[in-house]
């Protein structure tokens, strides 16, 4: 039984693959398309991911429980002896951990003391076969291989001097920050950060038999919401929600290409089929069952989902790696661990997986036609068979499903689901195929009367589309689906781009900004030094200087970015906070929210929530809730001297300054150069406008390149149905060419048939891809919690013309073909 069905799909499809390398070769490559997009996208997400993880598990070894600071300020250390004689606490392990340097030398600075051997981690051996060098040599430390130190060097670390007692072994360097790490002891960690007595963290071992989420709740009480007490996984949570947005547009433009590729597949199945007509038949005639041919269309569609996922997945993991070093710079800094690029184990396996899954669906649309098969309607010419017609409850059936497809695609938009109300833009897109495919009659007379227009070899074009219906509406598909994506996807993310650099534009009021990192990022630290305020306010020109705050704080179960402001000028505060609110927030009375953190706590304006911070729980009441671009964090905003005060942050990590009228601007920038210390940046307000703007573009940039992956996907589908369709009619045209049509006539004849089938693909695309762009601003105003502005431009125009371009270039190898075929060979019998 088995052998007989190997060798009937080895004669009849892999022979057949065989026997059509060009449309094999076609369909393996969009298939390939699809996995590499799909693998490049969860590699991305799982390499951020997974470098906080691989670092987390490498410091925490076999700890059940982490307790973290709320903020990088960390908590009271003397919070460890209450958190030790804690019943079910075998082991509390105290650390420092410290990001030092920035960019490219960005690295982790790690202070622990003995009890760090209980731990079993990857640092925990080093750190004891090295301890003797570590107490030898006054402030050493041990560094990781790719820190490029060598031993008895000395450098500067924070405030301090440290000196490199030992080098980390390469196997221990590669699972601790890719060798981006300092490591010593508790003792000089806290001396060159100047945090005496603050801890960032304590690894806790549970006893034996202790139930974790009892023992969970005993240490919750004991920090009274000083710290944060969670698994050790949060960490990898929160990292995983800020690359989420860069995941999920992505993940939407790489499922536009499978589509797209799922259409293809359908188009070259519903040909083989009518191609194979007349060995179905045979098949039919001797006896041969409906059911087994199917099954080895699915199969000879599975072998090309995995064959060409397979290949795909390879350059997907090339083009992942690619893109890890475009992501963008506020993404980066978030997150605690150097991004190491790896390949999680289910993107390779799931890309293939998804291949295979559109590749049979797509086929088993199409292999219904073998149902239709009888022995003497397989010598019927493709478009006069009944399998080239669809049923008309079908396409009621599919208007039904349309319509409520869409009205489903509204709903998701306007509910306010945050980043889930994405789903609503692949809805609409999936709404507008099945409208389109009820729509399947007139979409070919309109394509047909658009190659008409040519003249007659227009007219003989859209006799071969009105012959083959199904070819045509999938084929008009996939220009559509290019289009589509290009103009909505591209149009909404222009869009969100100018409307989250809106938001920004009040920092351009302001004339300089000082802080310890480019404005591409957010100024979460480290502070900056305590007399620099007064050095800028002494330098002539400088009417003004204005300090603010901001660092990430852990918040319910997610992370927020804190923001304050010295609530008594206005101006340092965002636009959209009314100025009664600014005057409440400088008075104690509460905070400001973003829209996404009002969400995930359920709360609105007058309600009371507890923030968690070192200096315990602090129950405060939300005044307003505004939008802002959260694409990496929500935001709590509130008075400076509140937020140093609760969150032990004594000072600022931004510094505005305002000139005198007249000042010479670039004098007092160069003079203000001279007095902040080396390492840090000072840039105008225009500058750091254009440096934010450029990051949300950057973030933008990977799903806008996808779309246009898309469309040469489409030109690629184009091409391979038109020389399908060449092929079929190969005997015609040798007809016509014996009996003296000119092979310019045949040129132009396959060309006009391309414009019908490009020209309603494309308009169809327009329309659709307006539609979706203004259900897209909704969506992602509600994920990106900003109001963003739908403003269609003739740009919208310009993208449909580039796609539709690229999808008609595909015309041309075939038309070329057929223009080229010799008559002896065009007539030949098979």
């Amino acid at each position: 039984m088995i052998g007989a069905a190997w060798d009937r799909l080895r004669l009849f499809n892999i022979g057949e693959l065989l026997a059509h390398r060009g449309r094999t070769l076609m369909s393996l490559a969009v298939m390939g398309v699809s996995a590499a997009l799909l693998v490049a996208v969860f590699s991305i997400s799982g390499s951020v991911t997974g470098s906080v993880d691989r670092l987390t598990r490498s410091l925490g070894g076999k700890a059940a429980l982490e307790i973290s600071g709320v903020t990088d300020a960390g908590f009271d250390q003397q919070l460890q002896q209450r958190i030790t004689t804690t019943p079910g606490v075998e082991k509390a392990v105290p650390m420092l951990r410290a990001q030092i340097g920035s960019g490219s030398d960005r690295a982790l600075l790690i202070g622990a003391d003995a009890g760090i051997a209980a731990l079993g981690s990857e640092l925990a051996g080093p750190m004891g076969v090295q301890a003797g060098k570590l107490l030898s040599v006054p402030d050493g430390v041990l560094v990781g291989a790719a820190m490029g130190r060598s031993e008895g060097e000395r450098f500067t670390l924070g405030s301090g001097t440290v000196t490199v007692a030992g080098i980390l072994d390469d196997e221990s360097s590669k699972q601790l920050n890719s060798g981006h790490i300092v490591a010593t002891s508790l003792g000089v960690a806290q001396k060159v950060t100047g945090r005496t007595g603050r801890l960032d963290s304590i690894q806790i071992i549970a006893a034996h038999d202790t139930d974790i989420g009892t023992l969970r709740d005993a240490l919750t009480k004991v920090v009274d919401g000083r710290a944060v007490v969670a698994e050790p996984s949060l960490r990898t949570a929160q990292a995983g929600g800020a690359i989420q947005l860069v995941r999920y547009s992505t993940l939407m433009s790489s499922a536009a290409a499978l589509i797209v590729s799922a259409f293809l597949i359908y188009n070259a199945m519903s040909m083989a089929v009518a191609q194979r007509r007349p060995v179905l038949s045979l098949l039919r005639a001797i006896g041969g069952k409906r059911a087994p041919m199917v099954r080895d269309l699915l199969a000879e569609a599975a072998l090309l989902g995995v064959l060409g996922g397979a290949v795909g997945a390879v350059f997907g993991v090339f083009m992942g790696r690619s893109a890890i070093d475009r992501l963008p710079a506020a993404i980066v800094q978030s997150v605690e661990a150097r991004t190491e690029y790896m390949v999680p184990g289910y993107a390779i396996p799931v890309a293939i997986a998804a291949c295979v899954f559109a590749s049979v669906a797509a086929a088993a649309i199409a292999a219904r036609q073998v149902y239709k098969v009888e022995p003497i309607e397989a010598l019927v010419p493709v478009g006069v068979a009944r399998t080239d017609t669809a049923d008309p409850v079908l396409r009621w059936v599919a208007v039904v499903v349309g319509l409520g497809l869409a009205c489903t695609a509204i709903g998701i938009a306007e509910a306010d689901l945050g980043r889930y109300c994405l789903a609503s833009i692949s809805t609409a897109f999936i709404a507008g195929v099945a409208l389109c495919f009820a729509a399947t009659g007139p979409i070919v007379r309109v394509a047909a009367a658009v190659a008409r227009l040519f003249g007659a070899p227009g007219a003989l074009g859209a006799t071969t589309l009105e012959r083959a219906p199904r070819r045509v509406w999938a084929t008009t598909m996939t220009v559509m689906i290019g289009v589509a994506a290009t103009v909505a996807m591209g149009g909404a993310s222009r869009n969100m781009v100018d409307s989250a650099a809106a938001t920004f534009e009040d920092l351009g009021t302001t004339d300089l900004y000082v802080s310890p990192s480019a404005m591409e990022q957010f100024p979460t630290g480290p502070l900056l030094p305590s007399d620099l305020r007064d050095k800028i306010a002494a330098v002539p020109g400088v009417s003004e200087v204005s300090p603010a705050q901001m660092a990430f704080a852990t918040l319910g179960s997610g992370r927020v970015l804190l923001q304050g402001y010295p609530t008594e000028v206005d101006g340092a505060v965002t636009g959209v906070v009314h100025h009664d609110v600014v005057a409440r927030m400088g008075a104690g009375e509460g905070v400001v929210i973003s829209r996404d953190v009002a969400r995930s706590l359920g709360v609105d304006e007058g309600a009371r929530v507890t923030l968690p911070t070192p200096s315990g729980d602090h129950i405060v009441t939300v005044l307003q809730v505004i939008p802002y671009f959260s694409a990496i964090a929500g935001v709590v905003m509130m008075d400076l001297g509140q937020m140093r005060q609760w969150y032990q942050r004594p000072g600022e990590t931004i510094l505005a300054v305002t000139m005198q009228p007249g000042a010479d601007h670039s004098a007092v920038q160069a003079t203000i150069r001279q007095v902040v210390p080396a390492g840090m940046h000072v840039d105008t307000g225009t500058a750091a406008v254009t440096a934010i703007s450029s990051s949300v573009r950057q973030g933008a940039a990977m799903s806008t390149a996808i779309l246009w992956i898309v469309v040469l996907v489409a030109t690629v589908a184009l091409l391979n149905t038109l020389m399908l369709s060449v092929l079929e009619r190969r005997r015609e045209l040798g007809v016509l060419r014996a009996i003296g049509t000119s092979r310019k006539f045949l040129l132009r004849s396959v060309l006009a048939e391309a414009a019908g089938i490009g020209l309603i693909g494309a308009a169809i695309g327009l329309v659709i891809g307006a539609a979706v762009q203004y259900l897209a601003t909704i969506a992602m105003g509600h994920a990106m919690t900003i109001d963003i502005v739908y403003a269609p431009s003739l740009i919208l125009l310009v993208y449909g013309a580039a796609a539709l371009f690229l999808a008609l270039l595909g015309s041309i190898p075939p038309a070329l073909r057929a223009a080229r075929m010799p008559i002896v060979e065009a007539l030949a019998v098979d």
